[in-house]
């Protein structure tokens, strides 16, 4: 995918700078997002219509989770993924803070007091994780590329302490070797081509399967791109690329981690361990889409 400019984007569509940026701001322009104070927009991306043009009746979940995001709609399914896929994200990494601090953060951008201490950046990668998934429904049928994956990971970083340190690349590869789970991953000089290499792999593939998804996840994982942050950011991509492709998506919960952790590891012997982990995940979140009234 690539990207152009706002002012680039206002000459082909011969109108006015400050309209793009509006549409930008608005979410008007899928798939447009922000480095710094510049906007990105894909080259692709179509004017948006008139505000008074009829629009039909959102139909798919991608479809509702849109609108539902454009009207800050409260208590939907929007509403609910935003809270669950952060919290539990967020635990299966390690953070403290509870499932209502976490709706409370989304809520209000505020933290109630409590009698315990909090960590910072706990509070931080919460509040980006929001913005992470708002990223991933707005580019959600844009093909996989490795500039996304590196803004991902470069909003849900950001600000953090990890930010601060030298070594420490905030959207960019990692620098340094790191393990997970005891285990090796790629050596830093070799990242860069083993993403790409997954990359050309998956995307040379039109319609993904579930199976398909969690495999690039899988292989994903085991390379570990970046010093810090890859589950995380790897669960959005998964969750996107559902959304993509028509497939229900799902939520890892926290609950399901050694689950989850041991399907990793085994992939290459055992698939059987991290799909059924995957589709418990998948009826669960189908639950939601009942109750929301919703078809799948």
């Amino acid at each position: 995918m690539n990207y152009v400019s706002v002012t680039d984007t206002a000459k082909r569509w011969n109108i006015p700078v400050r309209t793009v940026r509006n549409y930008c701001a608005q979410n008007k322009i899928p798939g447009a997002f922000l480095t710094g104070k510049t906007w990105n927009i894909p080259d692709n991306a179509e004017k948006p219509g008139r505000i008074n043009a009829r629009v039909a009746a959102p139909k798919t979940l991608l479809d509702i989770l849109r609108a539902e995001q454009a009207a800050k709609t409260s208590g939907g399914i929007y509403h609910k993924l935003q809270i669950e896929l952060t919290y539990n994200s967020n635990h299966i990494e390690g953070s403290r803070l509870t499932h209502d601090q976490t709706r409370y953060i989304f809520e209000t951008n505020t933290i109630g007091a409590t009698d315990g201490t909090m960590n910072v950046d706990d509070i931080v990668v919460t509040a980006n994780h929001f913005k992470c998934i708002d990223m991933i429904i707005t580019q959600a049928k844009y093909q996989l590329s490795e500039k996304f994956i590196k803004e991902l990971h470069r909003t849900l970083k950001s600000g953090t302490s990890d930010s601060r340190l030298d070594w420490f690349s905030v959207g960019d590869y990692k620098r340094m070797p790191n393990e997970v789970g005891g285990r090796e991953t790629t050596p830093p000089e070799q990242v860069a081509d083993e993403i790409k290499k997954l990359l050309a792999e998956y995307n040379a593939v039109k319609e993904k399967t579930l199976e398909e998804i969690i495999d690039f996840h899988v292989h994903f994982e085991s390379i570990h791109p970046f010093q810090d942050g890859n589950g995380r950011v790897g669960r959005l991509i998964m969750f996107k690329e559902c959304l993509r492709n028509g497939i229900v998506p799902f939520i890892i919960d926290d609950d399901m981690k050694l689950f989850y952790y041991r399907g990793l590891h085994e992939w290459s012997s055992e698939k059987g361990y991290l799909t059924d982990t995957c589709l418990a995940a998948q009826d669960k979140f189908k639950k939601y889409l009942d109750y929301f009234r919703m078809g799948y």
